[in-house]
């Protein structure tokens, strides 16, 4: 099963290095990058720059269109009016078969801000413990904003990040 995960990073260099080392981990086996996405917001910008993972996609690629719909709703949202605010309700139902439900869109809207980044995964076959180790070695100190996962399974994701 393939996992959906939102990390920030607190530069907006951040979510590059971090995709940089997750490709070479998983040249090594250590995990199986499915797609994903990257945004970035640079300091003095009015808004985000993204961009799809095409080249690390696979066999269970999302779609261009479900990255442009989840960053839309993400992003887009406060410039749009109340019509296509109701369209974007919509959507926002059929998001959730992913497990990007309301909170989830929340809690990046209020993490990904101006100077910083995230990078957006879907992941399988991940070797937990090589993988955080890795990370911890590159000091890079992502922050799991949303993910898929069980409450239980974050917490221990969120435990592992705060002594990266």
């Amino acid at each position: 099963m393939a996992t959906l995960t939102a990390l920030k990073f607190n530069t907006p260099e951040g979510a590059n290095q971090m995709l940089t080392l997750l490709g070479d981990l998983q040249r090594q086996g250590l995990l199986r990058i499915q797609d994903g996405a990257i945004v970035t917001w640079p300091q003095g910008k009015k808004g985000p720059k993204t961009r799809q993972l095409t080249n690390l996609a696979g066999a269970g690629a999302l779609s261009g269109a479900f990255w442009g719909m989840l960053f839309g709703l993400l992003f887009l949202v406060p410039f749009f009016g109340m019509a296509v605010g109701a369209a974007m309700g919509a959507m926002t139902g059929a998001m959730a078969d992913y497990g990007i439900d309301d909170s989830f869109i929340k809690r990046v809207r209020n993490e990904v801000t101006e100077g910083t980044s995230a990078l957006f995964l879907l992941t399988s076959d991940v070797v937990t413990d090589r993988v955080l180790d890795a990370i911890r070695q590159q000091g890079l100190q992502p922050e799991l904003i949303a993910s898929n996962l069980s409450s239980e399974q974050e917490d221990k994701l969120h435990e592992a990040f705060e002594t990266a």
